[in-house]
């Protein structure tokens, strides 16, 4: 931050925007690129803008203030989009999230697809959420995955040491296979990878040849959502939230 940023307090507009619980910083430069946010009755679409929290700042009309941080981590049944809104009318994970708590203008972190279940965290807190899905800090995500087929170690080892999809090679991750299913014809495997790349899990083993039938996911970083019935959510503890920062 430059001198004149340090004495006048300022912040970059998203850093702004992503605490005052508008949306994540990745998210919030793309309100800001398209023209959705402006400072003191100005459109805004520089990046590296900076404002203060004493500054007029709307998205859409809408002026923003800073907010208390909250933090949530739901059980995401399947057939629920992992996102704040869909402008097609779709049932999204929001609809699951009781209206007293939706005030908080809360958004899921990272992506859980329509047709996964498991642990999806949701805050208001931008800086928390970048950090969670940054690829580079390497945040752990664990997953019970049921493929069709019968798989073994030496087929897993592809997946294990990384496999090429949408034209990058996946990072390497943590894969073991739980158990078999004769009757079905299926393998349960748990992996545990560091990225977050759309349907990536799915991709990888369709790369390999087998189709993913069932996809849950049981960990985000340090959280589960042991005890929480399906559809379900709690907010976090406050040393969950430290964890979190922590890692």
């Amino acid at each position: 931050m430059d001198e004149n940023a340090k004495k006048n307090n300022l912040e970059r507009l998203q850093k702004i925007m992503a605490s005052c619980g508008v949306a994540s910083r990745r998210a919030s430069e793309e309100l800001i690129v398209n023209g959705h946010v402006t400072v003191n009755g100005k459109v805004i679409r520089e990046l590296g803008f900076k404002a203060s929290y004493n500054d007029d700042i709307r998205v859409d009309g809408n002026q923003i203030a800073k907010e208390d941080k909250v933090y949530y981590v739901l059980n995401k049944p399947t057939g629920y989009l992992t996102t704040a809104s869909d402008d097609r009318g779709r049932r999204t994970v929001m609809d699951l999230i009781e209206d007293i708590d939706l005030q908080n203008r809360i958004f899921p972190i990272g992506r859980l697809d329509y047709d996964s279940s498991g642990c999806l965290l949701l805050t208001n807190d931008g800086d928390l959420a970048l950090k969670l899905t940054k690829s580079s800090n390497n945040i752990e995500k664990e997953y019970l995955v049921r493929v069709k087929g019968m798989l073994n170690n030496e087929i897993l080892n592809q997946v294990r040491y990384g496999v090429t999809i949408d034209g990058r090679k996946t990072k390497r991750c943590k894969a073991s296979i739980v158990d078999y299913d004769n009757e079905f014809n299926t393998t349960q495997v748990r992996m545990t990878i560091t990225e977050g790349r759309n349907r990536e899990i799915r991709k990888m083993f369709d790369t390999i040849g087998f189709e993913v039938k069932k996809l849950k996911r049981v960990r985000f970083g340090t959280i589960t959502c042991e005890g929480l019935g399906l559809g379900k959510y709690r907010p976090l503890k406050i040393h969950e939230v430290k964890t979190l920062y922590s890692l």
